[in-house]
C-alpha cells in the first residue's frame, strides 16, 4: 500500500500540552495503528482521511499528496478517494439501510429516496447480505448488521483505502470474532488496502500484516507483523 505519511501537529489547553509526530510508510495491504487510549491513532487517522489538518508534514497516497504543508496542498476528505468508518458508525438514524448506503453518491444535501434503486447500492446490499433488511431503520439492526451498512456506506464510492476507527470495540466478544473474520474476508476479496486503529492485541492478530505502534503521540515501533510478535514476547 502506498501510503506515507509524516505529520506533526500540536494541541494545547490551559491543562494540557499535547504534540502528535506521527511518520511511517506503508508497504502492506493491512496496516494496523496500536496503542492505548490517548496515544494519538485516531487524530492520525483523522488527519490522512482530511478531517484533521496538520501543523506542518506531508501525507501521500499512491504517490499523489493528499497534504503537503511546504506546497500548501490540503485536499478536502471528499476529493481524498479516502473512506472512513467511524467507531459508533455513525449511521443517520432517519434514514434506512438503502439510503445510508446511497448517501454518498448523493450530490448536495437531499438525501436518497427511500426506495430508490441504485446498481451500486444493490450490489453492496448482497454483497454485505443487506438485502432482508434494506428498509429497515438503524434502531432494528444488529451491531453486526450496523456495521456492515457503515462498510458498504464506505465502499460504495470505489474508494482507494480504507480508514477503521475501532470497528469491534462496541461489539459482544462473539460477534467481535465473527466480524472479523467477515471483515478479513471482504477486505480480501476486494484488495482494497486499509488502516486499523485497535488496542486490542486479537485485532493486531487478525489484520496487523504491518503494525505501528503509537504512544504519546509518537511512534515507537514500526514493523511486520512477525516481529512485533517477537518484540512483546
Amino acid at each position: 500500500m502506498p501510503l506515507a505519511v509524516d505529520i506533526r501537529k500540536t494541541f494545547a489547553s490551559a491543562e494540557r500540552r499535547f504534540t502528535l509526530e506521527v511518520a511511517f510508510n506503508a508497504t502492506t495491504q493491512r496496516v494496523v495503528l496500536f496503542g492505548p487510549s490517548g496515544a494519538g491513532k485516531s487524530l492520525t487517522l483523522q488527519a490522512i482521511a482530511g478531517l484533521l489538518r496538520p501543523d506542518e508534514g506531508t501525507i501521500a497516497l499512491h504517490g499523489n499528496a493528499l497534504f503537503d504543508s511546504a506546497r500548501h496542498v490540503d485536499l478536502k476528505p471528499q476529493a481524498r478517494q479516502v473512506a472512513y468508518l467511524f467507531q459508533d458508525y455513525a449511521l443517520f438514524p432517519h434514514l434506512n439501510v438503502r439510503q445510508n448506503i446511497g448517501f454518498g453518491l448523493q450530490r448536495g444535501w437531499l438525501n436518497p429516496r427511500a426506495r430508490h434503486s441504485s446498481a451500486q447500492v444493490d450490489y453492496w446490499l448482497d454483497a454485505l447480505e443487506l438485502r432482508n433488511v434494506a428498509s429497515n431503520y438503524p434502531a432494528q439492526l444488529s451491531g453486526g448488521q450496523k456495521q456492515r451498512v457503515a462498510l458498504a456506506r464506505a465502499l460504495v464510492s470505489r474508494p482507494q483505502l480504507l480508514l477503521l476507527d475501532e470497528p469491534f470495540s462496541a461489539l459482544d466478544s462473539n460477534l467481535r470474532q465473527r466480524m472479523r473474520a467477515e471483515l478479513s474476508e471482504l477486505q480480501t476479496r476486494l484488495d482494497i488496502p486499509m488502516v486499523l486503529i485497535t488496542h486490542d492485541p486479537d485485532d493486531v492478530a487478525a489484520f496487523g500484516d504491518q503494525v505501528v505502534q503509537i504512544s504519546d503521540g509518537r511512534v515507537r515501533e514500526h514493523q511486520a507483523f512477525s516481529g512485533y510478535l517477537r518484540s512483546e514476547s
